[in-house]
């Protein structure tokens, strides 16, 4: 597979198929597992946040899969098992569809948005029932339409697995400057999370890093861990006991509003006694 700008892999062609199962066969090999990590932070938010029924924004939400990690109530485990099956293989698009909205059990709790530039995922995320509204969108260079400022005014909480750095300060104000969602995004540490607090503090925002650090996957091949390696170096980011065994890893930041220092204290407490 070629190289982006960054010195990873890319995985862009599995995110323009019309269903989720070249997505999971490929991301399986490199045992991508940040969103089965981020889960149970993003399940606190939720229930901490005043709103009663929160409404959440993924950010690069490609399939759904925060979503679907939450209303299928499945692991990272589960969606791979399920998407590379033979059988599951084997389905029509419209019956893997069928299938997939047996799966949604949890209709009841958050609303979830997805904010994509694949229309093929964001149409897949609705059509299995994982998303409420999608959002196609390139933020980076276009201010919301008015449709879409009427959905962003509507949410609550704002969340990312791993589209930071690819997505920038510009994409992250324009969500910001409607509603002042909460945030938290697990950013890889080759990329600096600084410029996006920054300019979220423009917007009344403060922001927090939560204690400790999250594999996002393996590194595909030797090359990429070596270009990974070199852009830490560069970037003053020590590699040791991380990156340099094999794994990209990211860290959490949350940022709101209201001070971010004593949720992200929350979040990391809460994670080491569960």
């Amino acid at each position: 597979m070629p190289f982006d700008s960054t010195g990873k892999i890319s995985f862009d062609h599995i995110y323009t198929a019309p269903d989720p199962r070249p997505f999971f066969g490929t991301l399986r090999r490199v045992n991508y597992e940040i969103p089965q990590l981020a889960k149970p932070y993003f399940a606190k938010l939720i229930g901490e946040h005043p709103a009663e029924r929160p409404t959440v924004l993924d950010v690069g939400c490609s399939y759904g899969v925060n979503a679907a990690l939450r209303r299928c109530d499945a692991t990272m485990d589960d969606l791979y098992a399920h998407y590379t099956a033979p059988d599951v293989r084997a389905l029509t698009h419209t019956q893997l569809i069928e299938a997939d909205r047996a799966r949604v059990t949890d209709l009841g709790g958050a609303k979830f948005y997805g904010l994509d530039a694949s229309a093929p995922a964001l149409e897949y995320a609705l059509s299995a029932g994982f998303l409420d509204e999608a959002i196609h969108a390139d933020f980076e260079s276009d201010d919301p339409d008015s449709t879409q400022r009427k959905l962003l005014d509507d949410v609550d909480l704002v969340i990312s697995t791993g589209c930071v750095g690819y997505v920038t300060e510009k994409t992250i104000s324009r969500i910001a400057r409607g509603s002042r969602p909460w945030m938290a995004h697990f950013v890889l540490r080759m990329f600096s999370y600084e410029p996006v607090a920054d300019s979220l503090a423009g917007l009344g925002y403060d922001t927090a890093p939560v204690e400790g650090v999250f594999r996002q996957r393996r590194f595909a091949s030797a090359e990429e861990q070596t270009q990974i390696l070199d852009t830490l170096d560069a970037a003053g980011v020590d590699p040791t006991g991380l990156e340099a065994d094999g794994w990209l890893y990211a860290q959490l930041y949350v940022s709101r509003p209201e001070g971010a220092a004593e949720l992200a204290a929350t979040l990391a407490t809460s994670e080491q006694e569960g």
